[in-house]
């Protein structure tokens, strides 16, 4: 193991407690959304477009809140900030299984959203960010490689405890985990390798200008630090764009895919491991991405599993079942998680690191848009043209996300200093 990869460094003690309680806040706070969802329209007598109201609520709090929660990790860090938020995370899970209305799952949905903008992938960014510079792909892999089993985990158990217990005590029983969070959180997280008299990647502190990363498919080039605004940076105006047009596909896939599936005649547990088996196959996505990027770029690579999701949604309609739901669960799901690794590693390669946490969050909020879009708008396409043109867009969406990120790699690439495969 190399100094990049020290067991005694806290860094990594860091990302495994965090790639724990990802999966955890994604589980619960989001993806069990969308099996709760039949038992809530029968117990609450409300619609699919009403409930999934609040879905979108809560991603629309959480991206307002997201620039905000950025500029308190730029100067603050993450521990407190996630210690509250999954405190409150699991205050609101116990509220969800408590409501008789539709105004109070509403409000439930903003506390949601506020506890989703300090406990999810934000947070964690910008703590890797800060505590690695040769290992930072390494580990963003290890973080969202774990957390991309949270649909995989939390769907068939959120549809399990639901046919056992009924969806309220369902809820009850996840609320616990989210409580548990805060644990790992204050106890480990700690803001900067400094603090410790340490260096990024666990190297030692050094008085002098820090050494530039060695070489090797593993290394990420720092950006240049020069005082610019960053969103006049058209690398990085496109990376976001991509972000939330990807945002918007893979929300409106892990919202609505359980319901097409359903109506084509599936069974409800193999509709729910079906949409859960998308965050196994994120995975092995995930592995490829960092895999080939020291020697591909990880721009290119991930551009190419986006454009492969679009393959899987036309074959998820062109070809016969079961074969059509294998094929699409490959191919989309190899996509699923790949901007959860590409932005914030190319963005650290795009940004001065003291404002990584705040840009970060600005593209939060445009990814959250996107989620907020998702459900809404994929619903009404669903309402008024059918599965069919709504998983259309889905495809034009990923394609579209693909070629802006590789814009924002020739656009990046024309700064002598960025030149370096990221």
């Amino acid at each position: 193991m190399g100094a990049g990869r020290r067991r005694d460094f806290p860094g990594w003690r860091m990302v495994w407690a965090l790639a724990g309680t990802e999966t955890v806040a994604y589980g619960v706070l989001f993806y069990s959304f969308a099996v709760f969802l039949v038992p809530m329209q029968r117990d609450l007598g409300a619609g699919t477009a009403q409930l999934s109201g609040a879905l979108t609520l809560a991603m629309a709090v959480t991206g307002a809140a997201a620039p905000a929660v950025g500029r308190w990790l730029d100067r603050h860090g993450a521990r407190w900030l996630m210690t509250a938020g999954s405190l409150l995370g699991a205050a609101c899970v116990v509220g969800w299984s408590q409501v008789r209305t539709l105004p109070q799952l509403y409000l439930v949905f903003t506390g949601i959203g506020l506890a989703c903008a300090a406990v999810l992938y934000e947070p964690a960014y910008a703590v890797i960010n800060t505590w690695f510079r040769r290992e930072r792909r390494a580990a963003l892999l290890t973080l969202t490689v774990v957390a991309g089993f949270a649909s995989t985990v939390f769907l068939p158990t959120s549809q399990a405890l639901i046919d056992g217990l009924g969806w309220r005590s369902a809820l009850l029983v996840l609320a616990v985990p989210v409580a548990l969070c805060a644990v790992p959180h204050a106890l480990l997280l700690r803001r900067a390798p400094a603090d410790l008299g340490l260096a990024p990647d666990g190297d030692a502190a050094s008085p002098g200008p820090a050494a530039e990363p060695g070489p090797g498919p593993s290394a990420v080039p720092d950006p240049p630090a020069a005082p610019v605004d960053p969103w006049r940076d058209p690398a990085v105006r496109r990376l976001t764009l991509a972000t939330a047009l990807e945002m918007l596909a893979i929300t409106a896939v892990a919202v609505h895919l359980v319901a097409h599936l359903l109506e084509r005649g599936a069974p409800p547990p193999l509709a729910a491991a079906a949409a859960g088996a998308l965050g196994a196959m994120s995975v092995a996505g995930r592995v490829a991405l960092t895999a080939l990027a020291g020697r591909l770029g990880t721009g290119p690579v991930s551009a190419s599993l986006l454009a492969g999701q679009a393959v899987g949604v036309g074959l998820l309609f062109a070809l016969p079942q079961p074969v059509s739901t294998v094929l699409f669960v490959l191919l989309f799901g190899a996509g699923f998680g790949v901007i959860h690794i590409a932005r914030p590693a190319l963005l650290g390669s795009y940004v001065p690191a003291a404002v990584f946490a705040s840009v970060s969050g600005g593209q939060a909020l445009a990814g959250q848009l996107g989620r907020v879009v998702a459900p809404v708008a994929a619903g009404a396409l669903i309402g008024a043209a059918g599965y069919g043109v709504a998983f259309g867009a889905v495809a034009a969406c990923t394609l579209a996300a693909a070629a802006l990120i590789l814009s924002a790699e020739r656009a990046a690439a024309l700064t002598p200093e960025r030149a370096a495969p990221r």
